[in-house]
Order: structure tokens, then sequence, then C-alpha cells
């Protein structure tokens, strides 16, 4: 199991939140149509995901809370689920998810990679860099194109960005799953 890319993605997401102030919620971010409130939102909604995979093994859609504080709310559903290391013991499990059923790591590996590509659209919504460490894109950039395919792309990300071959690994993540980094430096 890749459980430290998951433990990884969360530990950069936490440190791109850190830079979140009130005054900031209303700020656009690069998920279009988002403002950082519901970006937030949207990213804490992660770990309903992840606990209902690892735990109850079928993630359904429901409507989630609005939170007055969702920085905090982040912080706080995300220390939780590093605390619980509820992912071992998922090795040959499955979730059910809409009408199929997927292995349990997978579903990890994919909310690995929301929460690591969401840190970036926090920190970036915020002014700040965020970078996402090259050893995590590394890892998330081969898992990618499994995990995000074209049928997918219209209703939950753009069409890739073009960026140089020798872009940073973190840029070249962002780009494939639709941002453009050079617009947010």
């Amino acid at each position: 199991m890749r459980v430290p890319v998951l433990q990884r993605a969360i530990d950069h997401a936490l440190g791109c939140v850190e830079s979140v102030s009130p005054a900031s919620l209303s700020l656009p971010t690069p998920c279009a149509e988002w403002d950082l409130r519901m970006l937030l939102d949207h990213s804490g909604d992660a770990f309903d995901v992840l606990d209902e995979s690892v735990l109850a093994g079928i993630i359904a859609p429901a409507a989630r809370p609005h939170r007055d504080d969702p920085a905090a709310a982040f912080r706080e559903r995300a220390e939780r689920f590093l605390r619980g290391s509820p992912w071992t013991g998922t090795a040959g499990r499955t979730t059910a998810v809409g009408d199929r059923r997927l292995p349990t790591e997978a579903v990890l590996l994919t909310v690995a990679l929301e929460i690591a590509v969401h840190g970036w659209d926090i920190a970036r919504a915020c002014g700040e860099q965020g970078a996402i460490p090259d050893s995590l894109a590394l890892e998330l950039l081969p898992l990618a194109p499994l995990l995000v395919h074209d049928a997918a792309r219209p209703a939950l990300f753009g069409a890739p960005v073009a960026v140089p071959r020798d872009a940073p690994p973190g840029d070249r993540l962002v780009a494939f799953l639709g941002r453009d980094p050079a617009a947010w430096r």
C-alpha cells in the first residue's frame, strides 16, 4: 500500500492551509468558479470520502455541511485522519463507488492526488507558492493518467495545460489536471 503518498499529500495540504485567513475566503482559486471557501469545503470533504471508503467500504453521495471556518475544519479533519491511521488493513479490500467496486487503495490514491493538488490551489489562492514537493509529485505523476481519464475531465477537470518538459514535477502534475502554473505565480 502506498500509504506514505497519502500522508505526504495531507502534510503538504496542511502546510498550504496555514496561509488561509478569514479575509482570504472570498479569493478566487485556480478551480474555476470556486472561491477559497468553496475549495476548502470541497477539499475537507475528501476526509469523509477516506472515512467512508476505509471504514464502511462505500462512498455515498451526501450533502456536506457548510462550515463557518473551513480552514480550521480542514486542519481538524486532516489531523484526525492522520492520528487514526485507518488505512492500515486496506490491502485487498474494495470500496463501492456508485455501481462499481474499486480497490480501496485506488480510492486512497485518488484522494491523495486530489488533496495534493488542492493544497497547491489553496496556496496559490492565498498568494503563496505552495509547490507540491518533487518527491510527492513524482509519485503521483504516473498515477494521474490512470486515475483521471478523459471522460471525467469535462465535469471535474480542465484540459491539460502545456508546460515545458523541464518544468518542475509539481507544475507538470497540476498542468495535467488543467491548471496553468504560470498564471498563478
